[in-house]
């Protein structure tokens, strides 16, 4: 069971990509109404992807004040404890690959303050499946102390309902695999 607001965002990104005219499963950034995420807009935030790397685009101010630092242009593994950023790279691969939600599970701070993290894929202008809507679900009761470390640990990532895409399959025709 998801914390409300992230919750929240998975029905409304599902919303979004049941919609008519959607693309294998993802959602343009077009579609997406900031009014509709109201007081979960500071906490919301938005990655682009560039190659192999996931990049902080926009961020909202209570990111930016739990960071404690601008985030535009950052690398998203950033927040993270180095252990942490294997886990947290397959789950960024994931909700590209499956075209659904993935949530992070995830300890804040050195005072293993429980947070989700959700992620949902979106297609920018370009048309092509780039861009990550996400944030950050800070558990009741969420305080941190000024000289705290504000780097996240994830613990387990969760894809979130159906996949968008199905899987990819290999077939043989005329004895030549294709997939």
């Amino acid at each position: 069971m998801f914390q409300p607001d992230t919750q929240f965002l998975i029905d409304q990104w599902s919303g979004m990509a049941r919609r008519p005219g959607v693309r294998a499963g993802v959602p343009s950034r077009a579609e997406l109404e900031p009014e509709r995420l109201a007081a979960r807009l500071p906490r919301a935030f938005l990655l682009e992807r560039r190659g192999d790397e996931t990049l902080f685009r926009l961020a909202g101010s209570w990111l930016e004040s739990f960071h404690g630092e601008a985030l535009k242009g950052a690398h998203f593994l950033d927040v993270w404890r180095t252990a942490s950023r294997p886990l947290v790279a397959a789950g960024v691969a994931q909700t590209f690959r499956e075209a659904r939600p993935v949530a992070i599970v995830a300890l804040a701070g050195s005072l293993e303050a429980p947070i989700e993290i959700l992620l949902t894929p979106l297609r920018g202008v370009s048309g092509q499946p780039d861009l990550l809507l996400g944030l950050y679900a800070p558990a009741g009761g969420f305080i941190m102390p000024v000289d705290a470390s504000r780097l996240l640990t994830a613990r387990v990532t969760v894809g979130v309902g159906e996949p968008g895409r199905p899987a990819l399959t290999l077939a043989a025709v005329g004895g030549r695999r294709v997939a």
